[in-house]
């Protein structure tokens, strides 16, 4: 749907999208997602939602990428040394959403993020915080969401470990002395989201669901997504929508996708969802997602 989510998503998945949808979590809601994304880049998303009754719905994700293993070159060795390094972005996130009424759901996520190159790593605490308001026009969803709201990230670790002399001039002082390099510190992608849903048609086992986000994003210019959802027989779901748009010289466009749905043993339901994203001159991505619910 064009990632237009931040006012659809009403399962575990919402704690990527928005967190104050787990709060629509009857039970227990349980999703993995596995992205195929640019670069033989792969990202993995686990969540669980679990509803807690009175006390709201309690929720936990896990991400992290998959990146192979790169080779280390130097000025000298431009072809590479025979040494290896990895890479890894990972996040964990405990999360807490409650209906405040039968309107109006609030989410908090705060989340645990960590990055890893080589023998460098960072790490940061960050929280994402969405509202979701069901209004008295025919049902349709207004939702707002802030994400990455935390501390700064910096590298540090062994690879910035140097010998120094602090006088070369001199022949009496200790030249060999182990020192640091100063890393500089960088904030994580402050994203902002508000985002309209409507079903405009809504029959028994049939609907049709559009949506619409507009993102303003710290590291970029602002955008537009949209998407549509078609339901038959509460059984399969075909999907389509637009990324990024009026955002200028981006590679990401139309996206394609579909689900299925299943209830087995009375009131468990078994959900496959399929998405594929045009990202330009870069390869294209690929979703590939299961969700259980009971």
């Amino acid at each position: 749907m064009g990632s237009a989510f931040v006012a659809v998503s009403d399962d575990a998945s919402a704690l990527f999208w928005n967190p104050s949808g787990i709060a629509k979590t009857k039970g227990v809601g349980f999703m993995v997602d596995h992205t195929q994304w640019i670069a033989d880049i792969d990202y993995n998303f686990m969540a669980l939602a679990y509803n807690l009754g009175d006390f709201g719905v309690i929720g936990m994700s896990f991400t992290i990428s998959d990146i192979d293993e790169m080779n280390v070159t130097t000025v000298e060795n431009p072809e590479g040394t025979g040494e290896k390094f990895g890479v890894t972005d990972a996040a964990f996130s405990l999360a807490w959403a409650i209906q405040l009424t039968d309107k109006f759901a609030i989410g908090f996520n705060p989340k645990f993020v960590y990055q890893s190159i080589w023998k460098m790593t960072a790490t940061a605490l960050a929280i994402d915080m969405g509202v979701q308001y069901i209004t008295p026009f025919d049902g349709m969803v207004l939702a707002m969401c802030i994400s990455n709201f935390g501390t700064r990230m910096k590298l540090e670790g062994n690879s910035t470990l140097i010998i120094y002399d602090p006088d070369e001039n001199s022949t009496g002082n200790n030249s060999n002395i182990p020192a640091y390099l100063q890393t500089d510190t960088w904030d994580l992608p402050l994203n902002f989201r508000v985002g309209v849903s409507y079903e405009p048609i809504k029959m028994d086992n049939n609907r049709l669901l559009v949506s619409v986000d507009a993102l303003h994003q710290s590291d970029n210019y602002e955008n537009v997504n949209v998407g549509a959802e078609y339901t038959f027989s509460d059984f399969i779901s075909l999907r389509g929508g637009y990324k990024s748009l009026f955002l200028q010289d981006s590679e990401e466009s139309f996206s394609l996708g579909f689900g299925l749905k299943q209830l087995v043993l009375g009131n468990v339901s078994i959900l496959l969802d399929y998405a594929y994203q045009d990202f330009g001159r870069l390869s294209d991505i690929q979703k590939f997602t299961v969700a259980i619910n009971f």
